[in-house]
Protein backbone atom coordinates (compact mmCIF):
# COMPACT_ATOMS: atom_id res chain seq x y z
CA UNK A 1 0.00 0.00 0.00
CA UNK A 2 1.56 3.46 -0.73
CA UNK A 3 2.38 5.69 2.09
CA UNK A 4 0.16 8.77 0.86
CA UNK A 5 -2.60 5.73 0.96
CA UNK A 6 -2.13 4.61 4.24
CA UNK A 7 -0.67 8.54 5.76
CA UNK A 8 -4.71 8.81 4.59
CA UNK A 9 -6.36 6.23 6.24
CA UNK A 10 -4.79 6.91 9.63
CA UNK A 11 -5.72 10.74 9.35
CA UNK A 12 -9.46 9.77 8.68
CA UNK A 13 -9.19 7.14 11.57
CA UNK A 14 -8.08 9.87 13.47
CA UNK A 15 -11.14 12.38 12.50
CA UNK A 16 -13.58 9.38 13.48
CA UNK A 17 -12.09 8.98 16.56
CA UNK A 18 -12.35 12.83 17.24
CA UNK A 19 -15.63 12.91 16.10
CA UNK A 20 -17.02 10.07 18.72
CA UNK A 21 -17.03 12.36 21.62
CA UNK A 22 -18.89 15.41 19.94
CA UNK A 23 -22.07 13.10 19.01
CA UNK A 24 -22.08 11.36 22.36
CA UNK A 25 -22.19 15.51 23.66
CA UNK A 26 -25.12 15.65 21.36
CA UNK A 27 -28.21 17.78 22.99
CA UNK A 28 -31.67 16.73 22.72
CA UNK A 29 -32.97 19.33 20.74
CA UNK A 30 -35.91 20.19 23.16
CA UNK A 31 -35.44 23.71 25.71
CA UNK A 32 -36.33 22.96 29.20
CA UNK A 33 -37.98 25.58 31.37
CA UNK A 34 -40.12 25.99 34.97
CA UNK A 35 -43.20 26.75 35.79
CA UNK A 36 -43.54 28.15 39.03
CA UNK A 37 -46.07 31.13 40.55
CA UNK A 38 -43.20 32.68 42.52
CA UNK A 39 -40.78 35.73 42.01
CA UNK A 40 -38.86 34.34 44.74
CA UNK A 41 -37.72 31.58 42.63
CA UNK A 42 -35.21 33.68 40.98
CA UNK A 43 -33.33 34.03 44.10
CA UNK A 44 -33.32 30.45 45.18
CA UNK A 45 -29.43 29.84 44.73
CA UNK A 46 -30.09 26.24 43.04
CA UNK A 47 -32.26 27.92 40.71
CA UNK A 48 -29.53 30.41 39.24
CA UNK A 49 -26.96 27.66 39.14
CA UNK A 50 -29.45 25.78 36.72
CA UNK A 51 -29.21 28.84 34.11
CA UNK A 52 -33.07 28.48 33.02
CA UNK A 53 -33.82 30.53 30.31
CA UNK A 54 -37.40 29.97 30.22
CA UNK A 55 -40.57 30.08 32.60
CA UNK A 56 -44.40 30.18 32.63
CA UNK A 57 -46.77 31.42 34.54
CA UNK A 58 -50.58 31.50 34.83
CA UNK A 59 -52.68 34.49 35.44
CA UNK A 60 -56.46 35.23 35.48
CA UNK A 61 -58.14 36.78 32.40
CA UNK A 62 -58.92 39.75 34.30
CA UNK A 63 -56.53 40.20 36.43
CA UNK A 64 -56.10 43.71 35.53
CA UNK A 65 -59.24 44.59 38.14
CA UNK A 66 -57.32 43.10 40.90
CA UNK A 67 -54.25 44.74 42.05
CA UNK A 68 -52.74 42.43 44.01
CA UNK A 69 -52.67 40.14 41.17
CA UNK A 70 -50.91 42.38 38.79
CA UNK A 71 -48.53 43.58 41.51
CA UNK A 72 -47.68 39.82 42.22
CA UNK A 73 -47.16 39.63 38.29
CA UNK A 74 -45.18 42.52 37.54
CA UNK A 75 -42.71 41.11 40.43
CA UNK A 76 -42.51 37.78 38.85
CA UNK A 77 -41.83 39.11 35.29
CA UNK A 78 -39.72 41.99 36.89
CA UNK A 79 -37.42 39.37 38.23
CA UNK A 80 -37.15 36.85 35.39
CA UNK A 81 -36.40 40.58 33.64
CA UNK A 82 -33.08 40.74 35.97
CA UNK A 83 -32.08 37.45 35.33
CA UNK A 84 -32.24 37.84 31.61
CA UNK A 85 -35.21 34.72 31.53
CA UNK A 86 -38.11 34.29 28.79
CA UNK A 87 -41.67 34.13 30.55
CA UNK A 88 -44.71 32.57 28.68
CA UNK A 89 -47.52 34.24 30.35
CA UNK A 90 -50.17 32.05 29.76
CA UNK A 91 -54.14 33.10 30.62
CA UNK A 92 -55.82 31.05 33.03
CA UNK A 93 -59.38 31.54 34.89
CA UNK A 94 -60.54 33.69 37.43
CA UNK A 95 -61.65 31.04 39.48
CA UNK A 96 -59.62 27.57 39.81
CA UNK A 97 -61.95 26.23 41.64
CA UNK A 98 -63.86 23.05 39.91
CA UNK A 99 -66.96 23.98 38.08
CA UNK A 100 -67.32 27.41 39.47
CA UNK A 101 -65.62 30.27 36.65
CA UNK A 102 -68.20 31.36 34.61
CA UNK A 103 -67.15 32.26 30.49
CA UNK A 104 -67.43 36.46 30.86
CA UNK A 105 -69.24 38.01 27.48
CA UNK A 106 -66.73 38.12 24.59
CA UNK A 107 -66.77 41.78 24.86
CA UNK A 108 -65.95 41.43 28.51
CA UNK A 109 -63.57 39.17 28.07
CA UNK A 110 -61.26 41.36 25.27
CA UNK A 111 -61.59 44.31 26.74
CA UNK A 112 -59.59 42.93 29.81
CA UNK A 113 -57.09 40.76 27.95
CA UNK A 114 -56.31 43.45 25.56
CA UNK A 115 -55.18 45.47 28.71
CA UNK A 116 -53.40 43.02 30.43
CA UNK A 117 -51.53 42.12 27.28
CA UNK A 118 -50.66 45.63 26.55
CA UNK A 119 -49.27 46.25 29.96
CA UNK A 120 -47.12 43.05 30.05
CA UNK A 121 -45.87 43.23 26.43
CA UNK A 122 -44.27 46.64 27.62
CA UNK A 123 -42.42 44.80 29.76
CA UNK A 124 -41.08 42.53 27.01
CA UNK A 125 -43.79 39.59 28.01
CA UNK A 126 -44.01 38.22 23.86
CA UNK A 127 -44.72 34.57 25.05
CA UNK A 128 -48.46 34.07 25.35
CA UNK A 129 -50.77 31.05 26.15
CA UNK A 130 -54.67 31.52 25.26
CA UNK A 131 -56.40 29.73 27.70
CA UNK A 132 -54.39 27.67 30.13
CA UNK A 133 -55.77 23.95 30.31
CA UNK A 134 -58.89 24.75 28.34
CA UNK A 135 -60.09 21.31 28.49
CA UNK A 136 -60.01 20.85 32.41
CA UNK A 137 -63.40 22.02 34.82
CA UNK A 138 -60.94 24.70 36.66
CA UNK A 139 -61.87 26.76 33.16
CA UNK A 140 -65.01 28.23 31.92
CA UNK A 141 -64.22 26.89 28.78
CA UNK A 142 -64.16 23.26 30.33
CA UNK A 143 -67.62 21.94 28.64
CA UNK A 144 -67.16 19.57 25.58
CA UNK A 145 -70.07 21.02 23.39
CA UNK A 146 -69.01 24.42 24.21
CA UNK A 147 -65.42 25.00 25.23
CA UNK A 148 -63.45 24.09 22.11
CA UNK A 149 -65.15 27.15 20.36
CA UNK A 150 -64.69 29.66 22.67
CA UNK A 151 -61.26 28.49 23.17
CA UNK A 152 -60.63 29.03 20.00
CA UNK A 153 -62.44 32.70 20.02
CA UNK A 154 -60.16 33.70 22.56
CA UNK A 155 -56.99 32.41 20.25
CA UNK A 156 -57.72 34.24 17.36
CA UNK A 157 -58.23 37.02 19.31
CA UNK A 158 -55.06 37.09 21.30
CA UNK A 159 -53.32 36.85 17.85
CA UNK A 160 -55.33 39.75 16.42
CA UNK A 161 -54.27 41.86 19.71
CA UNK A 162 -50.31 40.48 19.63
CA UNK A 163 -48.95 40.79 16.46
CA UNK A 164 -45.80 39.40 16.81
CA UNK A 165 -46.04 37.45 19.08
CA UNK A 166 -45.25 33.45 20.16
CA UNK A 167 -48.71 31.99 20.67
CA UNK A 168 -49.92 28.30 22.52
CA UNK A 169 -53.25 27.77 20.56
CA UNK A 170 -54.52 25.52 22.90
CA UNK A 171 -53.72 23.48 25.99
CA UNK A 172 -54.89 20.17 26.90
CA UNK A 173 -55.03 18.35 30.38
CA UNK A 174 -54.36 14.70 29.23
CA UNK A 175 -57.64 13.24 30.63
CA UNK A 176 -60.66 11.46 28.87
CA UNK A 177 -62.48 13.33 26.34
CA UNK A 178 -59.26 15.22 25.26
CA UNK A 179 -59.23 14.16 21.02
CA UNK A 180 -62.87 15.01 21.16
CA UNK A 181 -61.96 18.36 22.65
CA UNK A 182 -59.18 19.33 20.30
CA UNK A 183 -61.46 18.07 17.13
CA UNK A 184 -64.15 20.79 17.63
CA UNK A 185 -61.50 22.97 18.47
CA UNK A 186 -60.10 23.09 14.73
CA UNK A 187 -63.26 22.40 13.59
CA UNK A 188 -64.06 25.76 15.15
CA UNK A 189 -61.18 27.30 13.74
CA UNK A 190 -62.03 26.50 10.10
CA UNK A 191 -59.62 27.42 7.27
CA UNK A 192 -57.83 29.44 10.41
CA UNK A 193 -56.69 26.07 11.70
CA UNK A 194 -53.46 26.80 9.92
CA UNK A 195 -52.66 29.36 12.45
CA UNK A 196 -52.78 27.09 16.13
CA UNK A 197 -49.67 25.31 15.77
CA UNK A 198 -48.29 25.59 18.72
CA UNK A 199 -50.17 22.77 20.97
CA UNK A 200 -49.50 22.49 25.26
CA UNK A 201 -50.08 20.16 27.27
CA UNK A 202 -50.06 19.01 30.41
CA UNK A 203 -49.49 15.13 30.77
CA UNK A 204 -49.40 14.51 34.18
CA UNK A 205 -51.24 11.29 34.04
CA UNK A 206 -49.02 10.02 31.51
CA UNK A 207 -45.88 10.87 33.46
CA UNK A 208 -46.85 9.90 36.61
CA UNK A 209 -48.29 6.78 35.96
CA UNK A 210 -44.88 5.87 33.43
CA UNK A 211 -47.06 5.71 30.23
CA UNK A 212 -47.38 7.90 26.77
CA UNK A 213 -50.63 7.27 25.17
CA UNK A 214 -52.27 10.01 25.94
CA UNK A 215 -49.25 12.50 25.05
CA UNK A 216 -49.05 10.74 21.72
CA UNK A 217 -52.84 10.95 21.00
CA UNK A 218 -52.97 14.32 22.04
CA UNK A 219 -50.28 14.82 19.01
CA UNK A 220 -51.68 12.78 16.85
CA UNK A 221 -54.93 14.27 16.81
CA UNK A 222 -54.04 17.40 16.53
CA UNK A 223 -51.36 16.62 13.45
CA UNK A 224 -54.74 15.74 11.33
CA UNK A 225 -56.02 19.05 11.79
CA UNK A 226 -52.37 20.59 11.28
CA UNK A 227 -49.78 18.85 9.92
CA UNK A 228 -47.17 21.27 11.41
CA UNK A 229 -48.05 22.02 14.91
CA UNK A 230 -45.86 21.17 17.52
CA UNK A 231 -45.76 20.96 20.97
CA UNK A 232 -44.96 22.33 24.46
CA UNK A 233 -45.43 20.56 27.25
CA UNK A 234 -46.28 23.87 29.26
CA UNK A 235 -47.30 22.10 32.51
CA UNK A 236 -45.97 18.43 33.39
CA UNK A 237 -43.74 16.86 36.03
CA UNK A 238 -43.48 13.92 39.50
CA UNK A 239 -46.17 14.32 41.34
CA UNK A 240 -44.85 14.61 45.45
CA UNK A 241 -48.61 14.46 46.57
CA UNK A 242 -52.12 14.69 45.22
CA UNK A 243 -54.96 13.13 46.61
CA UNK A 244 -54.98 9.41 46.91
CA UNK A 245 -53.73 8.31 43.59
CA UNK A 246 -50.06 9.84 44.81
CA UNK A 247 -49.52 9.94 48.57
CA UNK A 248 -46.69 12.08 49.19
CA UNK A 249 -43.47 11.06 48.21
CA UNK A 250 -40.88 12.83 46.78
CA UNK A 251 -38.44 9.92 45.98
CA UNK A 252 -41.04 8.94 43.62
CA UNK A 253 -41.95 12.03 42.11
CA UNK A 254 -38.08 12.14 41.26
CA UNK A 255 -38.31 8.87 39.92
CA UNK A 256 -41.35 10.13 37.36
CA UNK A 257 -39.63 13.70 36.35
CA UNK A 258 -36.58 11.09 35.34
CA UNK A 259 -39.14 9.37 33.08
CA UNK A 260 -40.84 12.63 31.91
CA UNK A 261 -36.45 13.26 30.22
CA UNK A 262 -36.84 10.07 28.59
CA UNK A 263 -40.69 10.55 27.25
CA UNK A 264 -39.59 14.06 26.16
CA UNK A 265 -36.43 12.47 24.33
CA UNK A 266 -38.59 9.99 22.60
CA UNK A 267 -40.84 12.16 21.06
CA UNK A 268 -38.56 14.79 20.39
CA UNK A 269 -39.30 15.27 16.84
CA UNK A 270 -42.36 16.82 18.22
CA UNK A 271 -41.88 18.67 21.32
CA UNK A 272 -40.35 21.99 21.38
CA UNK A 273 -40.10 22.87 24.86
CA UNK A 274 -40.76 21.29 28.69
CA UNK A 275 -41.76 23.75 31.02
CA UNK A 276 -41.38 21.59 34.70
CA UNK A 277 -44.39 22.59 37.03
CA UNK A 278 -43.27 23.07 39.66
CA UNK A 279 -39.95 24.73 41.80
CA UNK A 280 -41.80 25.57 44.64
CA UNK A 281 -43.26 22.76 46.82
CA UNK A 282 -46.65 22.91 48.95
CA UNK A 283 -46.44 22.45 52.89
CA UNK A 284 -47.04 18.92 53.64
CA UNK A 285 -51.02 18.08 53.52
CA UNK A 286 -51.47 20.69 50.58
CA UNK A 287 -53.89 19.16 47.80
CA UNK A 288 -50.91 19.19 45.30
CA UNK A 289 -47.60 19.26 44.99
CA UNK A 290 -44.90 18.79 42.37
CA UNK A 291 -42.00 20.81 43.66
CA UNK A 292 -38.68 20.23 42.60
CA UNK A 293 -37.83 21.91 46.03
CA UNK A 294 -39.74 22.09 49.65
CA UNK A 295 -41.57 25.01 50.23
CA UNK A 296 -38.95 26.52 52.39
CA UNK A 297 -36.62 26.14 49.45
CA UNK A 298 -35.05 22.95 50.78
CA UNK A 299 -33.56 20.59 48.28
CA UNK A 300 -35.54 17.03 47.00
CA UNK A 301 -34.58 14.55 45.24
CA UNK A 302 -36.06 15.70 42.35
CA UNK A 303 -33.38 18.92 42.23
CA UNK A 304 -30.74 16.42 42.04
CA UNK A 305 -32.51 14.57 38.35
CA UNK A 306 -33.13 17.93 37.09
CA UNK A 307 -29.70 19.07 37.38
CA UNK A 308 -28.35 16.09 36.20
CA UNK A 309 -31.28 15.62 33.01
CA UNK A 310 -30.55 19.20 31.99
CA UNK A 311 -27.24 18.43 30.58
CA UNK A 312 -28.67 16.50 27.94
CA UNK A 313 -31.45 19.40 26.82
CA UNK A 314 -31.15 22.73 25.26
CA UNK A 315 -32.07 25.85 28.16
Amino acid sequence: MPKTTKLLLAVLALAGLLAVPAAADAKTNVRIGIGDQQAAMFDHAEFKKLKIKRVRYFIRWDAVDHDDVMRAADAYVDAARRNKVKVLMHISSDNLERKKAKLPKLSTYKSKVRRLVNHFRKKGVKEWGARNEANHDSQATWRPKTGPKRAAQEFLYLRQICKGCTIVALDVLDQAGVERYIQRFYRALGSRARYARIVGIHNYSDINRKRTRGTRSIIKTAKRYNRRASFWLTETGGVVNFGKAWPYNTTRAANRLKFLFSTTKKLRRDIDRVYVYNWTGAERGARFDAGVVGPHGETRPALKVLRDQLKNFLR
